[in-house]
């Protein structure tokens, strides 16, 4: 009875664990290919999650400088304000600055909503409401494209009510050697079903970098597994046969901060008559009556030591990030922006070395990391830095993805790079 007992808990701890980490596959039926669609090209866009724009060779990621070199290599790539995951990621696959995505941070407050988003909200996260534009695999599942994702940032959504119609709601339970797998499974797919796009993600050099810095040995050893991982992936994927091009980039990149002298919640900030979001590298203040808003600014442009006070109708035109650029009414009435290395630590919680998020026009070390490899790309090209948004552009190029719709992509990139130009 006592042995029954144990086996009866253990299973039923295993359903629990299991109901709170979905790894199963989502798969949308009824889709498939055209026969026009069936002779695109394929493209895997993969991310390793704050892999700064030096940290291969900082590190000596061999496999990366390998590939890279074969194709192609940015000095920089510049991500999008905030230099943080959530909107850039969503930048790289819509087109958008974060301002005209409404993504406009990992967390932030609409205004018309009353309401909160946050990437730790899993629901949130999965409510395709929140986003605009329309990410790549969105264009072309409408184009009858099939399109497949080992996470990315709101593939699990459904935005305009489509999803790519193979993907996995996020989670960091499934090994790597299962994920490179689901990729070769999708690629060995009969042609009619065979996604030609896929997305591929990484956090774990984000992770050591925020835990222990950008110079510690932990995220060193980070790089060398996304290095392995990614040459493993490359090897499983050419046993297909098929001609795959690879786009390998990072959303943004990592610097040390000061630990030992953040920045407390200003005593000009008045709770009740402001919502407070952020925190770190942007807080951002929504009045709950436009007639606060200018005392509020002026007194906290008069003690301000350390950071930047902006209203949303001064903010610098560089960042995108203004009220002519809020085109959904997310961004807050009042900015504040630390100096780097400081931070803001409005919580009182404990602060890690390693930060992200500052103006990428002035901090270098925000810069991402963007290589590319395969079929489409001129080989042995290094290009100069870039801004984060031409991604899409690139990438609809490679696949003939058709869009009409409001972009700041341009084709600058496409046209660099690649052997036949976007015409």
């Amino acid at each position: 009875m006592k042995n029954y007992t144990i086996l009866l808990l253990c299973f039923l701890w295993a359903v629990s664990a299991r109901a709170q980490t979905d790894t199963i596959q989502k798969i949308v039926p009824g889709r498939k290919n055209t026969s026009e669609q069936q002779k695109k090209p394929y493209v895997i866009l993969i991310s390793a999650d704050g892999f700064r724009y030096n940290y291969a060779q900082k590190y000596n990621a061999s496999n990366l400088l390998t590939l890279s070199n074969q194709g192609v290599r940015a000095t920089s790539m510049i991500p999008s304000y905030p230099s943080v995951t959530f909107p850039n990621h969503y930048a790289m696959v819509s087109g958008l600055y974060p301002s005209h995505s409404g993504l406009v941070n990992n967390t932030f407050y609409d205004r018309d909503r009353h309401d909160f988003y946050t990437m730790g909200n899993k629901a949130k996260v999965a409510d395709g409401s929140w986003y605009h534009g329309a990410p790549l695999w969105v264009l072309a599942e409408q184009q009858h494209l099939l399109s497949a994702s080992f996470y990315w940032v709101a593939s699990e959504a459904a935005i305009q009510n489509i999803t790519p119609t193979y993907y996995y709601v996020y989670n960091e339970k499934i090994a790597i050697r299962d994920r490179i797998s689901a990729v070769v499974n999708w690629l060995n797919l009969p042609a009619e079903d065979r996604p030609h796009l896929i997305t591929f993600y990484f956090p774990q050099v984000d992770h050591a970098g925020h835990l222990y810095g950008p110079d510690a040995p932990e995220t060193a050893h980070e790089v060398h597994f996304v290095d392995s991982a990614v040459s493993e992936l490359t090897k499983a994927v050419k046993t297909t046969g098929l001609d795959v091009n690879f786009v390998f980039v990072s959303d943004h990149g990592m610097t040390n901060v000061d630990q030992q002298h953040p920045i407390s919640i200003p005593a000009a900030i008045d709770t009740s008559k402001f919502i407070v979001s952020g925190d770190g590298i942007l807080v951002e203040l929504y009045a709950k009556g436009d007639a606060d808003i200018t005392a509020t600014y002026n007194h906290l442009k008069r003690q301000a030591k350390d950071y930047d006070v902006y209203l949303k109708t001064n903010v610098p035109a560089k960042l995108h990030y203004s009220q002519s650029d809020d085109w959904h009414n997310r961004i807050g009435d009042i900015l504040l922006i630390p100096h780097y290395p400081k931070v803001f630590n409005l919580y009182n919680k404990s602060i890690h070395p390693g930060w992200h998020g500052y103006d990428p026009n002035l901090v270098k070390d925000m810069h991402a990391t963007f290589f590319a490899w395969g079929p489409a790309f001129k080989p042995h090209t290094t290009i100069p830095a870039f801004e984060n948004v031409d991604v899409f552009n690139l990438i609809r190029s490679i696949l003939g993805l058709e869009y009409t719709g409001k972009t700041d992509s341009t084709d600058k990139l496409a046209n660099d790079i690649l052997i036949k130009p976007m015409k």
